[in-house]
């Protein structure tokens, strides 16, 4: 477990959300909910079918990466019927002191403040496990998401990777 981070199985109320640990059978219920292709419009490549999605959350419910740089943390966003709307997810490094961070909500449920709700507790669980630097890659010609990054703390940098803007939260250490 990185420090200060509690464990990865935990989950996290949100609102009218709760965040609900990636689980590798989840895939069926998540290939209906990101199946949209205008959801891959900003970030490229096609919708995954539940068998890749399957192998995909194989590899993140491992928690890290090969080389033990990175920890991943992953949860499916559950609306206030208990159903998926989408997920967030959260990879740290730098001995647990940055975290780099995604959402994203499926095409019916969006519009709903469910993004925002989300990610704002996500960020929340970051910096309360002793996460200083978190941040977002939203490219710039996606208002929502960068609405999303605004409330959830952030604030765009002039760091542009791969086409996208870098939005940044700085929190301080505790007791700093």
């Amino acid at each position: 477990m990185v420090s200060g981070l509690r464990s990865r199985d935990q989950r996290i109320v949100a609102g009218r959300l709760v965040l609900v640990p990636l689980a590798v059978d989840d895939a069926d219920e998540m290939a209906g909910v990101l199946g949209d292709p205008a959801l891959h419009a900003f970030i490229g490549g096609e919708p995954l079918d539940a068998a890749a999605l399957r192998e995909r959350y194989a590899r993140l419910v491992a928690g890290h990466s090969r080389d033990g740089a990175e920890e991943w943390f992953n949860w499916i966003v559950r609306g206030p019927d208990g159903n998926a709307v989408g997920t967030v997810q959260a990879t740290v490094t730098d001995g647990g002191r940055k975290a780099e961070v995604a959402w994203v909500v499926g095409t019916p449920w969006q519009g709903r403040g469910y993004a925002t709700e989300a990610a704002r507790a996500l960020v929340g669980w970051l910096t309360a496990g002793g996460v200083v630097d978190v941040v977002a890659h939203v490219h710039p010609d996606h208002a929502a998401s960068e609405a999303v990054a605004r409330r959830a703390g952030l604030s765009p940098t002039a760091t542009v990777h791969d086409g996208e803007r870098e939005w940044a939260l700085h929190a301080e250490p505790d007791g700093g």
